[in-house]
């Protein structure tokens, strides 16, 4: 969760939650091939003036090879300090 944390980082966040679900998926195809599954609850700036797909695509973006590596699945809130 660190890395996420760090990458997530870049976007400059006013506030974030990250939880760890894993552990409600265990036996699931992804827990099983060692993808975690998160929560994010993110506010930044940068998501000013995008809609919620590109807001999701932003943090994607960021986090990269994560997603195709630690991260199975990431249900996420992101906002605006406006919208928060």
């Amino acid at each position: 969760m660190d890395e996420i944390r760090q990458r997530l980082a870049v976007l400059a966040p006013s506030a974030i939650e990250l939880i760890d679900d894993s552990h409600l998926h265990a036996g699931h195809a992804g827990a099983r091939s060692g993808g975690g599954h998160y929560r994010l609850a993110i506010v930044s700036a940068a998501f000013s003036g995008k809609n919620t797909v590109a807001r999701h695509r932003l943090i994607y973006d960021t986090l990269g090879d994560l997603m195709r590596r630690e991260i199975h699945a990431l249900a996420i809130q992101a906002r605006t300090p406006d919208e928060s």
